[in-house]
């Protein structure tokens, strides 16, 4: 994965639902450094892993594998 990447941010200590923004750098002390527009600003922030979710921003391809289902 290269960095930054577009991702939706989740986070509900920061209000934060389905935001976009960018995936800078996964911190070792156990952040997400990440940037977002807030306003007419754009920012910087860090936000724990534990605490927050990212979905890449771009989906990813279909992928149809058979299937069977046992009844």
């Amino acid at each position: 994965m290269e960095l930054p990447i577009a991702v939706l941010i989740h986070n509900e200590l920061a209000g934060l639902k389905g935001v976009e923004g960018f995936l800078h750098q996964i911190s070792e002390n156990g952040y997400y450094i990440l940037q977002y527009s807030f306003g007419q600003n754009v920012h910087r922030v860090l936000l724990p892993i534990q605490e927050t979710a990212l979905i890449f921003k771009e989906p990813e391809e279909a992928i149809e594998t058979p299937m069977e289902v046992e009844r």
